[in-house]
C-alpha cells in the first residue's frame, strides 16, 4: 500500500471511529441515535462502505492527474457527485456522510497528487493542496447567489447567514482541524485519555469554533451560538478529564437531543482530524483502545 492509499485507509478508519465514539452531543453513536429519527449506527454502516471506496478511488484520480490543481478539483467533484448518489442509495435517501465524503475525497485526491509529484505527504502539504485545489470556491459558488437561486442547504445558509460550511473549511485548508481538532486530540492522548474520550474531547474543541451548517440548517443560527457557549462551559469544567466535565458532556447530549441539535459538521471535521493524526503519526498511542 502506497502513502496516498494509507491516507484513504486512515479516512476509512476515521469515519468508523467518529460514529462509534460516545457520548457525542446530539450525534449518532454506538449507544444512541442522538437527535436523529431517520438514522442510526446501521445507516452509517451502509454509507461508510461507500465512502471508504470513494476515498480510494479519489486517491487514484489524484495519482493519475496530469493537469492543474483546480482541474483536479473538478475531476474529483465529478466523481464525488456519482459517489454521493451511491451513498444516498445505500441509506435509502438519508444524508449520513455527505460532508465527509466531500472532504475525504479532496484529501485523498490531494494525497494521490502529491505522491505522483514526488512531494512529501505531510498534514500541512495535504491541507495546502486541498486549499489550492479549491481556491475561489466560495466566491464562485456562493457569493454571487441571490436568495431565489439558492437550491441546496449550503447555498441557502450562505444567503441567509454567510455560512460557508465544509466548502469554507476546505478552501482555507481545514483551519478548525489545524487550530482545535488536532491540538485537542494530541492533548487528550498526552494526558492519558482513551481513544474514545480523545475523540469526544477533540469534537468538543471543534464545537467551540466550527461554523457548523448542519446545526443551523436543522434549527437556527442562535442554536449554533448556544452550542459553542455550552462547549466552552464543558471545557471550563474540565472536559473529559473531570467528573464534572464528563457529566456536563452528558447533559449537553441530553439538551441537544431535546432541541434537535446535531453538530454533523463538527463530526465530519472530527473524522478529518483523526485521519490527519494517523497520517502524521501512523498509529494511535498504545493501549488507548
Amino acid at each position: 500500500m502506497n502513502s496516498s492509499e494509507q491516507l484513504s485507509k486512515y479516512l476509512s478508519q476515521a469515519i468508523l471511529l467518529e460514529v462509534a465514539a460516545a457520548p457525542k452531543p446530539g450525534l449518532v453513536t454506538r449507544h444512541s441515535n442522538g437527535a436523529h429519527r431517520d438514522m442510526s449506527l446501521l445507516t452509517f454502516a451502509m454509507s461508510s462502505a461507500v465512502a471508504a471506496s470513494a476515498f480510494f478511488a479519489s486517491g487514484r484520480i489524484g495519482s493519475a492527474h496530469g493537469g492543474s490543481l483546480p482541474e483536479l478539483f473538478q475531476a474529483l467533484r465529478r466523481y464525488g457527485r456519482e459517489a454521493e448518489k451511491e451513498l444516498l442509495q445505500s441509506t435509502q435517501g438519508v444524508n449520513t456522510q455527505r460532508g465527509i465524503l466531500f472532504a475525504g475525497c479532496l484529501l485523498a485526491g490531494a494525497a494521490g497528487y502529491l505522491e505522483q509529484e514526488g512531494q512529501a505527504l505531510t498534514v500541512r502539504n495535504v491541507c495546502r493542496t486541498v486549499a489550492a485545489m479549491t481556491e475561489g470556491l466560495v466566491d464562485r459558488e456562493l457569493k454571487s447567489l441571490k436568495q431565489e437561486a439558492a437550491v441546496t442547504a449550503g447555498e441557502k445558509l450562505y444567503v441567509r447567514h454567510h455560512i460557508t460550511g465544509i466548502r469554507g473549511e476546505a478552501e482555507k485548508g481545514f483551519p478548525s482541524v489545524m487550530s482545535h481538532g488536532l491540538p485537542g486530540l494530541r492533548d487528550a492522548f498526552k494526558n492519558g485519555a482513551t481513544l474514545n474520550d480523545a475523540c469526544v474531547h477533540a469534537l468538543l474543541a471543534l464545537m467551540t469554533v466550527a461554523e457548523d451548517s448542519n446545526v443551523v440548517w436543522r434549527t437556527d443560527y442562535e442554536s449554533l451560538l448556544w452550542l459553542r457557549e455550552r462547549a466552552e462551559q464543558v471545557f471550563s469544567l474540565g472536559s473529559i478529564y473531570t467528573g464534572k466535565g464528563y457529566e456536563a458532556i452528558r447533559e449537553l447530549d441530553h439538551d441537544c437531543i431535546e432541541r434537535r441539535i446535531s453538530p454533523g459538521g463538527c463530526a465530519d471535521l472530527l473524522s478529518v482530524t483523526l485521519a490527519l493524526y494517523l497520517l502524521e503519526n501512523k498509529e494511535f498511542p498504545t493501549k488507548v483502545m
